[in-house]
């Protein structure tokens, strides 16, 4: 029995920050609406009510019953959840004077097992416009700060400990909120942190041969950490039951096709690979609008791996590499939207293969599906490689795709890549690659004058890719990788670096 911590999302931009925070304390949580009916078992040991673009004060915000879940568990409300709580029980909760965002210094009024070992005037982080005016009868303030009179409470009287956080103690910027949060999940709701990668290994390749059992199950892969992982581990529930089909569109980095194929055989994994290279250029040919192109992309390679389904014989899972951002059912501004996400790399498949899916890592983050990937001995090459599109180079070459255009961008972006790594400075970026310009610009090699295209580099730094930033490489780094460019790729005489921060930027260009 996995036990688990369940957190009711009130529609939070930091809710899943919470799920992370817990994860990383070794306890397994799950992210599910606030009005979705809870399941109450052995196995769930805490519940933690998120924060909300709401006001408790307005006729539509939304409300679940505390008093009913602090019957049976412990409750530990943050922001808009311990704003919920003092109201439902009677206390008052209105504006503030001013809105309170940002860093503000916590000071413990009284000691309680929630902020042990929390040093005095401890930095925290505040998003919030209404605050606890009054506590209700039966509650007791832990803490303040300078601007707010209840920064942290607890319901003194008898029953399960209830607590409420004003500030948001999952964020980066609250110096000791997972000293907090380790200390509700370990000492309050008696967790035993044992959601480790091993554990988690052991139980998922167990579930999946009690789930197949000696049915076939067909995989896409695409070289990258989440269908990597999850091959692995069906592989070890089923061996060579599992049959992987790895697509290459023409549009993959340079010398990829080959690279992938021979880790998947190092593996010991039973992957075929499909040169279809010919295939997506005739499709593409001429199209310049992004969101054809990526119809266009993404519907060849259904086609291609529906038509190599067909060639394997009794097939009864489709395995995915899905992890749970794609499957959190997120509380929408107006209630829940219950809608799940289609997976990015497969979604769409053919309704007529009418398989069941087997999805091992659904419940991860992208971390967590790292952590996994290097107890299951994994190469770190690949486990730690910067994401990359599902259509490739193709929304990286901005205009009509050709072969050869495609040969200039896989050549220029592996001396970006290459770069970057001999400068060690591959793992401090997030996501770095290289555009092609639809523009040619005049330049001068020895006597001679050039008429060439121009090749944009981008370097991010982020956490998620949700926001990012520009990542300021060294002036000396860009001026070696622009020589090395122009001087080594014939066609492309031009080298720029774009400074754009998302948002209001994307990080891909289409």
């Amino acid at each position: 029995m996995t036990e688990k911590i369940l957190i009711l999302d009130f529609g939070s931009q930091y809710t899943q920050l919470i799920a992370r925070a817990v994860r990383e304390a070794n306890v397994y949580c799950e992210i599910i609406p606030y009005n979705k009916e809870i399941i109450f078992g052995p196995e769930l040991k805490g519940i933690i009510l998120s924060g909300s673009p709401f006001s408790v004060n307005e006729t539509n915000a939304p409300v679940v019953d505390i008093e009913a879940l602090a019957a049976k568990l412990p409750v530990l409300g943050v922001c808009y959840g311990a704003q919920l709580t003092a109201k439902l029980f009677g206390g008052k909760v209105e504006k503030s004077d001013k809105r309170e965002y940002g860093r503000a210094r916590l000071e413990i009024l009284k000691e309680d097992i929630l902020l042990k070992n929390v040093l005095p005037n401890s930095q925290v982080w505040m998003s919030h416009s209404d605050t606890v005016k009054q506590l209700p009868a039966g509650f007791d303030i832990l803490g303040t700060t300078e601007s707010i009179p209840v920064a942290a409470f607890v319901r003194s009287s008898a029953g399960y400990p209830l607590y409420g956080l004003q500030f948001h103690p999952e964020v980066y910027h609250s110096t000791e909120g997972k000293t907090i949060l380790k200390n509700f999940l370990v000492d309050i709701c008696g967790c035993s942190q044992d959601w480790t990668p091993a554990h988690f290994i052991s139980d998922t390749v167990a579930a999946l041969k009690e789930k197949i059992g000696n049915k076939r199950v067909i995989m896409a892969m695409s070289g990258g950490v989440d269908s990597t992982v999850a091959a692995t581990l069906i592989h070890r529930a089923i061996g060579k039951n599992l049959f992987g089909i790895f697509v290459d569109n023409g549009l993959l980095r340079k010398n990829e096709f080959g690279e992938v194929l021979k880790m998947y055989e190092q593996l010991g994994l039973n992957v075929k690979g499909i040169d279809a290279k010919e295939h997506f250029y005739t499709k593409l040919a001429g199209k310049t609008d992004p969101e054809e192109k990526r119809k266009i992309i993404g519907g060849g390679f259904i086609e291609i791996f529906d038509q190599e389904a067909q060639r394997i014989e009794n097939i009864d899972f489709l395995g995915q590499g899905t992890i749970y951002p794609d499957v959190i059912e997120s509380a929408a501004v107006h209630g829940p939207s219950m809608t799940i996400k289609s997976h990015h790399n497969v979604g769409g498949l053919p309704a007529t293969m009418k398989l069941s899916l087997v999805e091992p890592l659904r419940s991860l983050f992208k971390d967590e599906v790292r952590k996994v990937g290097v107890e299951l001995g994994l190469p770190h090459d690949m486990l730690f490689r910067h994401p990359f599109p599902g259509p490739g180079l193709g929304i990286r070459i901005l205009g009509d795709i050709t072969e050869e255009k495609v040969r200039l961008l896989q050549d220029a972006d592996a001396i970006y890549t290459n770069g970057l790594k001999k400068a060690a400075l591959y793992s401090s970026v997030w996501q770095a690659g290289t555009i092609l310009l639809p523009v040619k610009s005049v330049g001068v090699m020895g006597d001679e004058r050039t008429y060439e295209f121009t090749i944009a580099l981008r370097a991010v730094t982020s956490v998620d890719g949700m926001t990012a930033d520009w990542a300021h490489l060294p002036y000396e780094f860009l001026a070696d990788i622009s020589n090395e460019i122009i001087n080594n790729v014939k066609g492309i005489n031009r080298v720029v670096y774009d400074i754009s921060s998302k948002p209001p930027a994307t990080i891909e260009w289409e």
